[in-house]
């Protein structure tokens, strides 16, 4: 759910390693057991990651089977997930996780009361299980309860719940067990779910999003919900968008940054209520990238530089302290960071992943269930 926002899926991959290359957070140096990060997200209490070597660790909460470890016991370090090293991106969900493979499978396990894993069942699995016979996901993104992924022929498709109309189909359609697709459209780029809403970029910069906008996180000036992809004014200049649990957030061409939707802990990165239209954050035009998850956000600029603000009950904003921060708070001199759940994680340049935050089940990958405030390394198994 909160992530890097789905692109196509070398993209994805190029971006995600430059980021990672130039990182650095606080925090006493060591050295990476094996190889580097690739890419790192995760849910409610789990985490994931792939590395550079195409291997997936999965560590945390594990009561629904998300680590995809075929069990369903916490772990409080990273554990490796099957045999195969072909993985290329992963994405969390709030209690389940999907992952790309670079033969263009898609893979889901974890929580599938909703038919989120779109296998056609909604039975939980404890391992990753393929979505259908395609062969060309070109990226995923996994929310509360229902799934959504972009393939290389741009084409957009949906599964999983459908109570608010995430899936863009009306009632009759409580859930999908199997991937439905969004219009007959061949342009879209990048899709990210949030709690019961989707946003999505086309090739031509526009913004669209449909289903719960309660509390306006669909951006498109209404409180309701929408079953129909809305454009979100008429920008056309979009080139990152990330859902949060019920806000979203998304980079511009020029540099701005724009969030919108519920704004209780101040993850809009402003001092203001709940906000139906984009709303700019700051007046800096130097934003790379963003990432939302339940509360909070994290955002890189173009100096490499990384800020985080929104909820920190649980010190996942990264700067020392348990307030909330209604403004970006620079925690990191270069690099990106990937928010996930209440926690949140980055790579640092010799390869090591570093994490801080909730760490109720282990999700910070430890080896501990202590929270913290600070950045911890994650203790990955040397191979």
């Amino acid at each position: 759910m909160r992530r890097f926002p789905a692109v196509r899926l070398r993209t994805l991959l190029l971006a995600l390693l430059s980021g990672i290359a130039a990182l650095a957070v606080t925090g006493t140096a060591a050295q990476a057991a094996g190889p580097s990060i690739a890419a790192v997200s995760s849910g409610y209490g789990h985490t994931c990651a792939v590395r550079t070597d195409g291997t997936l660790w999965c560590w945390g909460s594990n009561g629904t089977g998300q680590l995809g470890l075929g069990s369903t016991t916490d772990a409080t370090r990273p554990a490796r997930v099957g045999t195969a090293a072909n993985w290329a991106a992963v994405d969390g969900g709030t209690s389940y996780t999907c992952g790309v493979q670079t033969d263009g499978t898609l893979w889901c396990w974890g929580s599938n009361n909703r038919g989120q894993l779109g296998d056609g069942t909604t039975t939980s699995r404890n391992a990753p299980v393929r979505v259908g016979t395609a062969s060309n996901w070109a990226s995923v993104s996994a929310g509360d309860s229902h799934t959504c992924g972009v393939r290389t022929d741009g084409t957009l498709w949906c599964w999983g719940f459908n109570r608010l109309g995430q899936l863009a189909r009306d009632s009759s359609t409580w859930y999908a067990t199997s991937p439905l697709q969004i219009g007959t459209a061949t342009t879209w780029v990048s899709v990210t779910t949030g709690f019961a809403h989707t946003c999505a970029i086309r090739t031509d910069g526009t913004l669209w999003c449909w289903g719960d906008s309660t509390t306006g996180q669909l951006g498109i000036g209404s409180l309701s919900y929408s079953i129909t992809p809305t454009q979100v004014g008429t920008a056309t200049n979009w080139t990152g968008v990330t859902a949060g649990y019920a806000y979203t957030c998304g980079v511009r061409g020029d540099g701005t940054l724009w969030c919108w939707g519920e704004n209780g802990y101040g993850q809009l990165g402003a001092d203001t209520t709940y906000q139906t239209t984009p709303l700019q954050v700051g007046a800096a035009t130097t934003w790379a990238r963003v990432n939302a998850s339940f509360n909070t956000t994290c955002a890189t600029r173009s100096d490499g530089s990384l800020w985080c603000w929104g909820n920190n009950m649980n010190g996942q904003v990264g700067n020392g302290t348990t307030a909330n921060q209604y403004a970006p708070v620079q925690v990191g001199s270069s690099g990106a960071a990937f928010v996930t759940g209440y926690h949140t994680c980055a790579g640092r340049t010799d390869g090591s992943l570093w994490c801080w935050g909730y760490n109720w089940a282990g999700q910070l990958g430890d080896g501990t269930t202590i929270t913290r405030s600070a950045p911890v390394q994650a203790a990955f198994a040397a191979q």
